[in-house]
């Protein structure tokens, strides 16, 4: 009964993360705008391009072997036809959704984004060194040392004072 418990738990806390909420009411936001988009095409849309030719984009093709009709006792397709204007009306709701998606939703939420980080601080963290930068100071400091010791008597650090011989015992 406890593992029941656990399971119904652990889903319980999975659909409560902000992601899946969000996601769900995405899915259905997004469904409903489908139909809104599909209308403005087929209400609009296709009757507009239909004063130019068929008054249905579905209608739109090209014959690639003659004849492209359909016989009327079988109802079977004669010849080969490419149906365009199917592709042209899911295309052009494709970008009428991408397009609404992108100027209502999208633009807006990265505009606020902007708006809050220009409102927080920026901490600074201070800039950590860098082997690089350890070994720069390193090199400096050795340099510094080798010019001060031959300005001050010409001998180098850990060379002999004796002139280089070692003391005969």
């Amino acid at each position: 009964m406890s593992e029941k418990q656990s399971v119904l738990a652990g889903f319980k806390e999975f659909l409560m993360r902000g992601n899946v909420v969000e996601l769900a009411v995405a899915v259905v936001i997004g469904a409903a705008f489908t139909k809104i988009v599909n209308a403005v095409v087929e209400g609009v849309i296709n009757p507009v391009v239909g004063a130019i030719g068929p008054k249905d984009l579905d209608a739109y093709q090209s014959c690639l072997k003659a004849p492209c009709s359909v016989d009327p006792e079988t109802g079977e397709a004669i010849g080969i036809s490419i149906q365009w204007g199917s592709v042209l009306s899911a295309s052009i709701t494709f970008v009428m959704t991408a397009a609404v998606v992108y100027f209502v939703m999208i633009m807006p939420m990265n505009r606020y984004k902007q708006r809050v980080a220009a409102r927080t601080p920026v901490v600074e963290t201070p800039p950590t060194k860098t082997e690089l930068d350890v070994l720069t100071e390193i090199r400096d400091a050795l340099v510094a040392q080798r010019t001060s010791s031959e300005e001050s008597g010409g001998a180098t650090v850990g060379a002999p004072r004796d002139g280089g011989q070692s003391p005969k015992s």
